[in-house]
């Protein structure tokens, strides 16, 4: 057994969101109920290892509709996609499966509902991310992308007093705030949407990293350079007072140089990450005399997500003929 070395701060919540969850489990449930291959758009989440498990299994990522043999099986990311995707799927005749994250339909439908509305809708959120992509196709006349400050500088609208900001649901919960008293700052008249865009499980495992960091001398964050929410995570733990602080997708991409002083790590995950992967990391860790492992804990998640309509329906059908 390695000499006792230090002690590791263990983020909790972490990991697996109920969205990602429900996602993960339409593709599994996919192959069970068609058989492979199951064709998905995109990355089902932000996350290597789960698309690599998936691919192993029969599911074919694909960038666009227009790579799925007509008349196949593809499941739509939990990042959503624009009705233009959809109507494309339904154009080839395809079988759709739409695992969007609940979270994010929400955000879908005050984009209808504002542009409805003839709202200016202006949509925090990291330009390229699907999720953008998907949001931004609900209204593409009425919404205005604001990516960082350049983006507030150039903003125009109609009507100061009818522009309501949206955004992306996996942002830094502080970052995003500073953007919206920006845009205040120039639209006194700007609305809030009904209810917080950004994700109760983004929400969450940043305040566990921001209770934490303060005492960490590093902070792992397992979880994709895609990631966005994982991202975050690494800039939350620096801007709350963590020495350093690194994201990876597996043990094996720890640098032991990053050891050197520390007497306290804390470890966390994205919320598209496995747990078997931070497993991986707290053992390599205890390999190297991180042996004393403290939770802290923020918040208490019990959400779960019914799977999507078309999986259930399809259980129902099969359960009738084998009866």
């Amino acid at each position: 057994m390695a000499e006792p070395r230090g002690r590791v701060l263990l983020a909790d919540p972490r990991g697996y969101c109920a969205g990602v969850d429900r996602a993960v489990i339409a593709v599994e449930r996919a192959l069970e109920i068609h058989g492979a291959p199951v064709y998905v758009r995109k990355q089902i989440v932000h996350n290597k290892h789960v698309v690599a498990t998936l691919e192993r299994r029969g599911a074919v990522f694909v960038d666009e509709t227009d790579e799925v043999p007509e008349g196949s099986v593809v499941v739509f990311s939990a990042h959503g996609v624009s009705p233009a995707v959809k109507a494309e799927a339904e154009a080839r005749s395809l079988h759709t499966i739409d695992a969007t994250c609940p979270l994010v339909s929400k955000v879908h439908m005050e984009a209808k509902r504002f542009a409805k509305d003839d709202y200016d809708i202006l949509l925090i959120g990291h330009r390229g991310h699907e999720e953008v992509e998907g949001t931004m196709g609900e209204a593409p006349a009425h919404t205005q992308l604001v990516d960082g400050a350049e983006d507030i500088a150039n903003v125009q609208v109609r009507d100061p007093e009818k522009v309501v900001w949206l955004s992306q649901t996996t942002l830094s919960v502080d970052e995003t705030l500073a953007t919206v008293d920006s845009l205040k700052s120039r639209f006194p008249g700007l609305q809030s949407p009904p209810s917080d865009d950004i994700c109760y499980a983004t929400q969450n495992r940043q305040q566990a990293v921001k209770q934490m960091a303060g005492e960490c001398d590093l902070v792992l964050v397992v979880g994709s350079t895609n990631s966005s929410n994982s991202v975050r995570l690494v800039e939350v733990a620096l801007e709350a007072g963590a020495r350093d602080s690194h994201l990876v997708d597996f043990a094996s991409e720890i640098d032991e140089a990053w050891l050197e002083g520390v007497g306290t790590v804390g470890v966390t995950s994205g919320a598209s990450v496995p747990e078997i992967l931070v497993s991986d990391v707290l053992d390599w860790l205890a390999e190297r005399g991180y042996l004393d492992v403290e939770t802290v804990k923020a918040a208490e998640e019990r959400l779960v997500f019914a799977l999507p309509h078309e999986l259930k329906q399809r259980r129902t059908a099969l359960a009738v003929d084998a009866d």
